[in-house]
């Protein structure tokens, strides 16, 4: 059972790692999407890179990655809660920090986690789905600032989660999977917070200027 927990957190990891926004940008737009906005491999940036149509294909693999990183670990691992929560942390960890990315360009860093965070979750609850993304569509097409959509759908989940456990006695593994996730989104984000702060934020959505491909700056 050892080597299964073990397994499913290095699956988790290695899909949570696959930069989807890289690779579809560069397969059918040929563009390198770490050189374009904030040089991030997420749904907004392939938004950026090659179109809305992009983005929302980008973000839907996203979501996929953390699900079935948690999807597996439940078969190899049943009834484990903590190896189906740490492959799930393992996904977003990925995702935010991708071995695959580093291999390719040199780059440790690539998204903020927000999509295999919201996969994961919904592996442990699908309704979650139901207010994480209104909360990602509202932040991103509405308040106009993809950071803030991370950091917010970040406490939905964690918050979700401590509600569920403290209404319904849903295990309080998953809060912990929030609280950790919701750690690392911030952890990711510390140069976007410092810009919010600041008022320099890039802005996405209605708001947003038109991004061409050049070398990102303050990814």
């Amino acid at each position: 059972m050892a080597i299964n927990v073990v397994l499913s957190v290095l699956i988790g990891y290695l899909l949570g790692a696959l930069p989807m926004g890289y690779i579809l940008i560069k397969v059918f737009k040929r563009q390198d999407i770490t050189l374009v906005g904030s040089g991030r491999t997420g749904g907004t940036n392939a938004m950026r890179a090659g179109g809305v149509g992009f983005g929302i294909l980008t973000a839907v693999f996203d979501i996929l990655k953390g699900y079935m990183a948690v999807w597996i670990a439940q078969r190899l691992t049943p009834g484990l809660l903590w190896a189906h929560v740490i492959a799930g942390v393992a996904s977003v960890f990925g995702h935010n920090w991708s071995l695959w990315l580093y291999w390719w360009k040199r780059r440790f860093t690539a998204g903020a986690g927000t999509g295999p965070n919201v996969g994961a979750a919904m592996a442990f609850w699908p309704g979650i789905g139901l207010w994480a993304i209104p909360t990602i569509l509202f932040c991103v097409f509405v308040i106009g600032y993809a950071s803030v959509a991370s950091l917010a759908t970040g406490l939905v989940i964690a918050g979700a989660f401590l509600v569920r456990y403290l209404e319904l006695g849903t295990p309080w593994e998953y809060i912990i999977y929030g609280v950790i996730t919701l750690a690392g989104v911030i952890w990711a984000l510390r140069p976007n917070i410092q810009r919010l702060i600041a008022g320099t934020e890039r802005r996405v959505g209605i708001f947003a200027k038109k991004t061409r491909q050049v070398r990102a700056e303050n990814p």
